[in-house]
């Protein structure tokens, strides 16, 4: 279960991810950039900060080439979150619906020619959504989370054969994910 006061925390990380999973602009690779996001304390800290120093090493066309090499050309590192699971079949469809519904009926417009399950859209709705007190949020982000923490399992795997920086990122992500795990309190048995 996701404590929704947790994410509602992380906003902020999620909207470096978005940031991070667009296709790159120079200035996003500011310094700035993580400072401003995600400091030493954070759960995914070591994960982020691997990845940024990683991509500081490349020049910032060998970014743009990675990101379409890696992202747009490899099936298996797709940043749609159903693709791998589902590819084109009808239960894909069925999921891709459903999150578009879950975006509208908390206030965000869908893009013209975007997919529901387009990993930086996700973390954009996550940034930019007001969800406190609403009570459909539960169910709502629960299946928001299911989706993000399978698909990006498959993204990770696919990242690390590829040897790619952006396996950091996405390690960094999922350690986020499990940082708003609500905690359960043990059972006297």
């Amino acid at each position: 279960m996701i404590d929704l006061q947790k994410l509602y925390n992380e906003k902020h990380t999620f909207g470096f991810f978005a940031q991070q999973l667009t296709y790159p602009e120079k200035i996003n690779f500011h310094p700035s950039v993580m400072e401003e996001s995600v400091d030493s304390s954070h759960p995914a800290y070591v994960h982020i900060k691997t990845y940024w120093e990683l991509m500081h090493d490349y020049s910032f066309d060998d970014i743009q080439e990675m990101y379409t090499y890696t992202f747009d050309f490899q099936t298996d590192s797709t940043l749609f979150m159903t693709y791998v699971k589902y590819q084109d079949a009808k239960d894909r469809g069925q999921m891709l619906a459903k999150l578009k519904v879950l975006y509208e009926m908390f206030g965000l417009n869908m893009p013209d020619g975007e997919l529901s399950d387009f990993l930086p859209l996700m973390c954009e709705f996550i940034y930019a959504c007001e969800w406190i007190g609403d009570p459909r949020a539960e169910q709502s982000f629960g299946m928001l989370l299911a989706v993000l923490e399978d698909g990006t399992y498959h993204l990770l795997k696919a990242l690390e054969k590829y040897n790619s920086p952006y396996f950091h990122l996405i390690k960094g992500m999922r350690e986020t994910f499990k940082s708003c795990a609500r905690q359960e309190a043990p059972t006297n048995g």
